[in-house]
């Protein structure tokens, strides 16, 4: 009996010590490349590196005050909010809504699923591309623009659409925010489909037993049944919007007087065209912080949730 327990142990320390060798790699290389040069941006943001010639020596939170003293800062932080918000509550309308509709069983639900879908197959690249050659005045999908949309749009008693209209200073990241739902929206479309499929059909038959309407089962039973699937698109979409840099890059750039720049496009025209390293690490750790504050709670939540199950 001794013996067997004996073989047990060494088997298990054997099967350890194999696990941890075979991990192991991964683990230094997570260490050296992300923690390690998280660590090396924080230390070159409290530093005077301005130039190609490093300079480290430390001025500590110099360089943040001067971000912050920024005009182009402020207004990159005022065009993330709004971005955010168009981006984040575009995306749940559209995909709730898309999600309720295939929800009713229709005919030809895998081909609408799949078109609704087909935009998180391209990249930010190619559909801020897209949408620039669009709303290009020298391409003539215009002639269409004028035939289709803008006739709906003045009916509706708005005003028509315009070439480059997305980067026109009234509009502003509004228009990047709508290349950007376009290609979320069936995401956070197919996130909302699996928790309407998820909950239980009793419970909707026994809202319509007690009288309840559609309307009232889907207010007062299936969406609040939701509400994990709305938090968990917030904490994705929240934190793409925040480090958005490539769509608004293909798109329209940082647009006229800054009206398009968001901070991680700043962070790149600092750092790589400016050579301001210093200021641009510092770029780096204010997202840093801003995804971790809206993600490490987020985290936090999960793993009390999955504790207490």
């Amino acid at each position: 009996m001794a013996a067997a327990f004996t073989r047990r142990r060494r088997r298990w320390d054997t099967d350890r010590i194999l696990s941890i060798l075979l991990i192991s790699p991964s683990i230094i290389a997570i260490g050296v490349f992300v923690y390690g040069f998280i660590a090396w941006t924080g230390f070159a943001a409290l530093s005077r590196w301005d130039d190609i010639i490093p300079d480290l020596t430390f001025v500590g939170l110099r360089n943040f005050e001067r971000l912050f003293d920024n005009p182009r800062f402020q207004q990159d932080i005022s065009n993330t909010i709004v971005f955010t918000l168009a981006f984040v509550t575009g995306c749940i309308l559209v995909g709730l809504g898309l999600a309720i509709l295939l929800d009713q069983k229709i005919r030809g639900e895998i081909i609408f699923r799949n078109i609704f879908l087909f935009p998180m197959a391209v990249s930010f690249v190619v559909t801020g591309v897209v949408w620039r050659w669009m709303e290009n005045p020298n391409s003539g999908l215009n002639k269409i623009l004028d035939v289709t949309i803008n006739p709906v749009l003045t009916a509706l008693g708005g005003a028509p659409l315009h070439p480059g209209w997305f980067i026109d200073p009234n509009i502003g990241i509004l228009g990047v925010a709508l290349a950007a739902g376009w290609q979320f929206s069936g995401y956070v479309m197919a996130l909302y489909l699996a928790g309407l499929r998820a909950i239980p059909e009793e419970l909707r038959e026994a809202a319509r037993v007690d009288g309840a309407t559609e309307l009232e089962t889907y207010r007062h039973i299936i969406m609040p049944l939701l509400n994990p699937i709305t938090l968990s698109v917030v904490i994705i979409l929240g934190h793409i919007s925040l480090k958005i840099f490539d769509l608004t890059s293909a798109m329209t750039g940082t647009g006229p007087g800054f009206i398009d720049d968001v901070p991680a496009f700043f962070m790149f025209d600092t750092t790589f065209r400016g050579n301001h390293f210093a200021q641009g690490a510092a770029i780096a750790v204010f997202l840093l912080v801003a995804v971790s504050v809206l993600v490490v709670p987020y985290l936090i939540y999960n793993v009390r949730t999955e504790t207490e199950r």
